[in-house]
C-alpha cells in the first residue's frame, strides 16, 4: 500500500510504498485493549503501602474497663476505627506485571499502525530527520501539516526524537524501534519521517511466526 507523502513545508510529494503487513493489518479492537492494558499495567510501580494495627507504634494497655462506663467495649487504641490507628484493607507494595505472548504483542502493533492509516492520520514527511533539535522548524511542519491536535513523531535511527518536540503540547517524540501500541493509541497523528517507515516495516513485517487463522467455509 501507499502512504501519503509531504515536505516539510506541508506540499505533498509522491507516496511511499509500505507493506500491507504492517500499514494494512484488519482491525482488531479487543486485541489492541489487550495491549493498552499490558503496557498500562507494566508501568504501575505497585509500592503503595500502609500500616497494619499490627505495624502501628503504640500502646498496649486497654483503653478503659471492659464494664461499668457505658461505652462500647475496645481492645486497643490501634484499632482501624481509632484516631491514628491501623489501615483496614489497605495497600501493600505488590507488581502488577501482566504477560502477554511477543507475537500477540508484535501484531498489536500492525494493527494500530494500520489503523492510523486506515484513518488517514499518518504523515510521511520528507527532511523530518533533518530538522536538527530546534523546536520552531518542527512547530513549523505541524503548523504546515495542519495538526492540531496530539501527535507522534517517529524520527529514524541516530535522530534526536525527543529534542525537537519536548517543549510542544502535546506532542512527544520517539525513534523508530521505540513504537508501542500506547503511544499510537494516546495520539491523533502520526508524523513519521520515510527512514522511520521503512525501520518500521523492517521490524514489524515478519510474520513467519504468527499464526495464521483458519479460513472459515
Amino acid at each position: 500500500m501507499q502512504l501519503p507523502q509531504f515536505d516539510t513545508t506541508g506540499k505533498a510529494v509522491g507516496p511511499l510504498e509500505v507493506s500491507d503487513v504492517v500499514f494494512g493489518a484488519p482491525d482488531n479492537q479487543e486485541l489492541l485493549h489487550q495491549a493498552m492494558v499490558y503496557h498500562r499495567a507494566n508501568q504501575r510501580q505497585g509500592n503503595s503501602s500502609t500500616l497494619t494495627r499490627g505495624q502501628v507504634n503504640g500502646t498496649g494497655r486497654k483503653p478503659f474497663a471492659q464494664k461499668g462506663t457505658g461505652r462500647a467495649r475496645q481492645g486497643s487504641w490501634r484499632s482501624p476505627h481509632h484516631r491514628g490507628g491501623g489501615v483496614a484493607f489497605g495497600p501493600s507494595p505488590r507488581s502488577y506485571r501482566k504477560r502477554m505472548p511477543k507475537r500477540m504483542r508484535r501484531q498489536a502493533i500492525r494493527t494500530a499502525l494500520s489503523g492510523k492509516a486506515a484513518a488517514d492520520r499518518v504523515f510521511v514527511v520528507q527532511g523530518l530527520d533533518e530538522l536538527g533539535q530546534k523546536t520552531k522548524p518542527m512547530v513549523s511542519v505541524l503548523s504546515s501539516l495542519k495538526v492540531e491536535g496530539t501527535a507522534l513523531v517517529v524520527l529514524g535511527a541516530g535522530a534526536q526524537a525527543n529534542t525537537a518536540v519536548r517543549n510542544i503540547p502535546r506532542v512527544k517524540g520517539i525513534r523508530a524501534e521505540l513504537i508501542n501500541v500506547l503511544d499510537l493509541l494516546r495520539f491523533d497523528a502520526l508524523i513519521i519521517s520515510p527512514s522511520a517507515a521503512r525501520q518500521a516495516d523492517e521490524l514489524w513485517s515478519d510474520t513467519s511466526r504468527v499464526r495464521q487463522q483458519e479460513e472459515v467455509a
